[in-house]
């Protein structure tokens, strides 16, 4: 029997032309790569970054993107700021005139022993990693078109039982939660709502928490022996965001065999 659901269907089975999709700290290592990724498969768009810190590396990107043949601007905010996630979507819509997909990989990590986080740090953890990405989806399931995807950059740790990575784990545990609350509230549009959980992966964002001995140690976890590359994960991202839209409310751990539940 044929699947006659519209939503259901793609543009193009295995294509994203005609869809705009805003990627959230996009401006370097793996969200950058997200955004390469979808913009090779068709999409248009909008790069997101957090500060003037980082607008050099956006506009590079932008122009990256641009070379692939797409439309792409670049969008600065501080998503920790709800105000400031609303904003951006409006301004996103306003430029390419529609949302199809939206993919949070903002994130900030912390490795520290349980007893020596402070209250500063662990609410800086969860202003990011937690409270952003709540309303970075409420934002998404507002503004998107229908059938529209909204994907998340989690953790593997979530499934790993480990120290150091409290705080960090932590906050990005409430993902999964608000992920399959949103993936049922909106079924009804046609919206599917997913997360997907790197395992360490060979970028800045790992290598400024852990040193050359817990480096082997993780990179000896996987079955090739290596720390996870960007270009493994972001092609998953792009999967969910096209002919993967029958998966919805999931956590999908990506991470070489580093762990599972």
């Amino acid at each position: 029997m044929s699947n006659t659901n519209p939503t259901a269907r793609q543009t193009n089975e295995h294509s994203l032309h005609g869809k705009v999709a805003l990627v959230a700290g996009a401006s370097r290592n793996l969200g950058r790569q997200i955004a390469l990724e979808l913009a090779a498969a068709g999409a248009d768009v909008l790069l997101h970054f957090h500060s003037a810190s980082s607008a050099a590396d956006a506009e590079a990107a932008v122009r990256e993107l641009r070379g692939l043949g797409v439309r792409a601007e670049a969008l600065q905010g501080d998503l920790s700021e709800v105000g400031q996630i609303e904003r951006l979507f409006a301004e996103g819509k306003a430029a390419f005139g529609r949302i199809d997909i939206a993919v949070n990989a903002v994130g900030k990590v912390l490795k520290k022993p349980l007893i020596e986080t402070s209250e500063a740090e662990f609410d800086a953890m969860f202003a990011v990693n937690s409270r952003a990405a709540f309303f970075f989806i409420r934002e998404a399931g507002r503004q998107l078109e229908d059938g529209g995807k909204i994907i998340s950059i989690a953790t593997s740790l979530l499934a790993a039982f480990t120290g150091g990575y409290s705080v960090y784990a932590g906050a990005k545990a409430p993902l999964e939660h608000f992920t399959r609350a949103a993936a049922k509230e909106f079924a009804a549009r046609g919206i599917s709502v997913n997360a997907v959980a790197p395992g360490p992966l060979d970028t800045p964002f790992f290598h400024g928490q852990e040193n050359a001995a817990s480096t082997a140690y993780l990179s000896a976890a996987s079955m090739n022996g290596k720390l996870g590359d960007i270009r493994d994960i972001a092609p998953i991202v792009r999967f969910l965001a096209g002919e993967g839209w029958w998966i919805n409310g999931q956590t999908l751990f990506a991470n070489g065999g580093f762990t599972a539940r």
